[in-house]
C-alpha cells in the first residue's frame, strides 16, 4: 500500500483557513456563536460545574472554536485532549499555544502502555496499514481507551463534531444519548459549515493547527493523516486506504 503524502501541487490553491469572510458571513456566524454560547450556559446549568460536564478538545478547527467560546466567556468546562503518542508536532505547537493564548492547561490523557506495548509487539509498528480490524485496535488502544477514563464518572461530554464532516456523521444532533460510554454527547456545533468554522476563525484570531494551511482539512495521528486534493470530502485525508463506512476510530461510533 502507499503511504506517500498527495504533493502539495494536486491540492486546492487556497486552504479553507484562508479563504474571505463576507458581512453577510460575518452576521451569520456572530448569530450562531450566540446560540453555542446560550446552548453551552445551558448544560453547565444543567450538569453543573463540578466536572461533570466536560469538552473533549481533539485541536481541530471545530474544537479551537469551541475552546475559544468557552475561555472567551468563562464557562466553567473542564477541557482535555487524548495523547495518542503518535501525533504530529504541530499538533503538540497547538498544545502549547492554548496554554500561551487562553491561559488553559489541557488535562491531557495517555494510552495505557502495556497496550500499546502489546499491539505493537504482536502486530507491528506500522500494523494499521493492513487491514480496518489492525487499524481500529490500534485506535482502541491510542484513543478510545483513554476517553474511557477520561469520561469515567461524568454526566456529558461536548465534541466539535459536524454533521457535514462525513458520511459517518450525516444527521447528526446536537445532544444524544452516548451508549458506548453511558452519559450525555452534546455536539453545538452540529450545523456548522466548513466556512462557518473557518470564519470564526479569522474573525477571532484564534489558533489553530499550522498543517491546515498544508492543505489538511480533518487532522489526527501523523502516519494516519494526509493532505486532501481538490474536490476531495474534508475527511479524505484521514484512513485514507480505507473505505468511508469505516472512517472513525472508535470515539464516536456511526450512526449507520
Amino acid at each position: 500500500m502507499n503511504t506517500t503524502a498527495i504533493p502539495l501541487e494536486a491540492t486546492s490553491s487556497r486552504p479553507a483557513a484562508h479563504q474571505p469572510v463576507t458581512p453577510a458571513m460575518q452576521t451569520e456566524v456572530a448569530r450562531k456563536a450566540d446560540v453555542v454560547v446560550e446552548f453551552l450556559r445551558g448544560v453547565v446549568e444543567e450538569f453543573g460545574a463540578d466536572g461533570s460536564l466536560v469538552f473533549a478538545n481533539s485541536l481541530g478547527a471545530e474544537d479551537m472554536v469551541l475552546t475559544d467560546l468557552i475561555a472567551r466567556n468563562a464557562l466553567p468546562i473542564e477541557v482535555f485532549s487524548l495523547d495518542t503518542g503518535r501525533l504530529p508536532t504541530e499538533t503538540y505547537d497547538l498544545m502549547a499555544a492554548v496554554q500561551q493564548r487562553y491561559g488553559l492547561k489541557l488535562k491531557v490523557y495517555y494510552p495505557n502502555h502495556e497496550s500499546v506495548e502489546i499491539y505493537v509487539r504482536s502486530h507491528g509498528i506500522n500494523a494499521f496499514y493492513e487491514s480496518v480490524e489492525l487499524r481500529k485496535a490500534c485506535c482502541h488502544a491510542r484513543k478510545v481507551e483513554p476517553l474511557t477514563r477520561a469520561l469515567a464518572g461524568k454526566k456529558a461530554w461536548i465534541t466539535g463534531l459536524r454533521a457535514q464532516q462525513s458520511s459517518t456523521r450525516s444527521g447528526l444532533p446536537t445532544r444524544e444519548y452516548d451508549d458506548a460510554n453511558g452519559l450525555i454527547k452534546l455536539s453545538p456545533l452540529a450545523d456548522w459549515s466548513e466556512k462557518e468554522v473557518w470564519a470564526y476563525i479569522r474573525l477571532h484570531e484564534v489558533p489553530y493547527n499550522v498543517l491546515h494551511d498544508r492543505f489538511y482539512p480533518s487532522i489526527g495521528c501523523a502516519p494516519c493523516t494526509r493532505p486532501v486534493a481538490v474536490g476531495e470530502d474534508v475527511r479524505a485525508g484521514r484512513w485514507w486506504w480505507e473505505d468511508p463506512q469505516y472512517k472513525e476510530c472508535g470515539l464516536h461510533k456511526s450512526r449507520g
